[in-house]
């Protein structure tokens, strides 16, 4: 695995407009996120700089943009209440201590190779905690909305506090704020290729607030320390120390989803296959650098990868030309920010919170799946309402239970039990169907096929018990793909069972990894070799016959068979 992303410099022209294109797009974004988080304007600069810089270098997909996003945000916002509620004085310093071992969590995912299973869960599940955190976001700015500091870091704070922030409304800046959010619904498409609405909003937003409005009745960002950002000493409280390390994975794992699933969008537009595991080595050491120098937790953003892709960029050159712009307005132009409205920060938060809801499937997802829509809603009202680590756990166990429940039903199918070949639907032979008629219920043939994962071992151990009085047990796998330790255990009970009793039991075509499991498991070791099979005719022969068949039967195998 080569250290560096992708940066080359035969698509020049293409990077660099992608990069200055995500730059323009970055700058509103990364102020909004600053001051929605509490951190402040300069934090979501330092965050798109810091973020942006080592994801590009260091990351495994060339065109991904990575800063501060909406669902980033929303939980170190919370962080952020959480901790300084808890100790007013260290808060804000624990918080970008989080930060910092959410990107070692992340680094640590990389090495493990974990990248692959990161983004292995429901549907209903990520639909749900995404379309939660976009009402948080929501409900976060109905305070900055309505011209005033909002009231809290919780959803409850604020919602409890809607009807003093109405009675209280500076109309000026709500009509900034209303002019922010029309500006970016409205926006003709045709515009959009040259021009990014936030940037607009944010123009026209600053503009007519300096030339119509009073200048002392609207707050403002005011000034950003100019300069690079200063290193922060990561504090530790002991006292805190199992909330730094839950929201630390919490922030960690949602990043990583973040980035991995736009790094997928980013593949469907390059038709290029990006490194999981070097992606999140890359975030992370972004998110260790970012936390290290005060500045917001970052991920994939959609919006700004999109824009870079279309804008030609295909390789990590557009990330870091996008970084050179953002340390330019840091180092000589952050004075030129001073003047912009919180309100139109709030509305442009606003509108990323509306779209980060996943509108399209919730319209729908009654229609789809009644269960599942009744998961994705569940997510959402606990994500809102408790938080993001008992949405998920909940959402996923209950999205588990009804995966394995659906499995356990698919896989009876494979798990076929025959006593009378007249019962059946397991094509056999004429010569098989002889031989069990013969048999009259003395042997129990169990036809098993496909993957035995842990659903099949119930049917196994059930359809084995159903049937009483068999004097031998033929367990026929020769179909078996998989043989899983749940499956295994349930055929190890049933042979114990049988030999117990001092009744015969035959393995037919067990194939490679089947076989193995069960010699490891010692089930072999307790049978004869000549138990152990690769045709189920010959079991079946020994079953009713002993070792060899009666010579008129053995005559006929070839005329009764066909």
């Amino acid at each position: 695995m080569r250290i560096f992303n992708e940066i080359s410099l035969q698509n020049v022209r293409g990077d660099v407009f992608g990069g200055i294109t995500a730059a323009v797009i970055a700058l509103p974004m990364a102020l909004a996120f600053g001051v929605a988080s509490g951190a402040g304007a300069e934090a979501g600069l330092y965050g798109a700089i810091l973020v942006g810089l080592f994801a590009a270098l260091f990351g495994g997909s060339p065109t991904l943009i990575s800063e501060p996003t909406g669902p980033m945000t929303v939980i170190f916002t919370a962080v952020i209440a959480k901790l300084i509620a808890s100790d007013p004085v260290n808060g804000m310093a624990m918080a970008f201590t989080v930060v910092v071992l959410a990107g070692i969590f992340q680094i640590m995912f990389g090495v493990l190779r974990l990248g692959k299973y990161v983004t292995l869960m429901p549907y209903t599940v990520v639909s749900g905690f995404m379309s939660g955190i976009g009402i948080i976001l929501i409900i976060l700015q109905i305070g900055p909305f309505l011209g005033q500091p909002s009231p809290g870091g919780s959803v409850i704070d604020v919602l409890r506090a809607v009807p003093g922030l109405i009675e209280g409304i500076q109309i000026e800046e709500t009509l900034l704020a209303i002019i922010t959010i029309m500006i970016l619904f409205l926006m003709p498409g045709r515009f959009k290729r040259y021009l990014p609405p936030q940037l607009l909003a944010l123009i026209i937003g600053t503009l007519a607030s300096v030339m119509f409005l009073d200048m002392d009745a609207i707050r403002r960002i005011g000034e950003i320390p100019t300069g690079l950002p200063e290193f922060r000493m990561p504090f530790f409280s002991i006292e805190q120390w199992q909330i730094i390390l839950i929201d630390a994975i919490v922030l960690g794992l949602l990043g990583c989803i973040d980035a991995l699933l736009t790094s997928v969008i980013a593949d469907s537009f390059t038709r290029q296959q990006h490194n999981s595991d070097k992606e999140l080595i890359g975030q992370g050491i972004g998110n260790v650098m970012s936390g290290l120098f005060g500045g917001l937790p970052g991920a994939g953003a959609t919006m700004g990868t999109i824009v870079n892709i279309q804008a030609g960029a295909r390789t990590a050159l557009s990330g870091l030309v996008r970084v050179a712009i953002l340390v330019v307005v840091i180092l000589w132009a952050a004075g030129l920010t001073a003047m912009i409205p919180l309100a139109v920060l709030a509305g442009i938060a606003l509108k990323v919170g509306i779209d980060i809801i996943d509108w399209d499937f919730m319209k729908r997802a009654h229609s789809i799946s009644g269960k599942g829509a009744f998961i994705t809603y569940g997510v959402i009202i606990l994500t809102v309402f408790v938080d993001l680590i008992t949405a998920v756990g909940i959402g996923l166990f209950v999205a588990n239970v009804r995966t394995i429940t659906k499995l356990s039903q698919l896989q009876e199918d494979d798990v076929i039990a025959v006593t009378d070949p007249d019962e059946t639907d397991l094509e056999l032979t004429a010569y098989e169907t002889d031989i069990l008629h013969e048999a009259n219920g003395k042997v129990l043939l169990l036809y098993l096929r496909g993957a035995m994962i842990f659903g099949a071992s119930r049917a196994i151990s059930r359809k084995n018990s159903e049937v009483e009085g068999c004097q031998t047990l033929i367990i026929d796998m020769t179909d078996v793909k998989h043989l899983g330790v749940s499956s295994a255990i349930a055929i190890e009970d049933a042979i114990l069972d049988m030999l117990d009793a001092g009744r015969q039991v035959f393995i037919v075509g067990a194939r490679e990894q089947s076989l193995k499991r069960l010699e490891k498991m010692g089930v072999i070791d307790k049978l004869p070799p000549e138990s152990i099979t690769e045709r189920r005719l010959k079991a079946l022969e020994m079953a009713i016959y002993g070792k060899e068949p009666p010579a008129e039967k053995a005559d006929n195998e070839d005329d009764v068979t066909s």
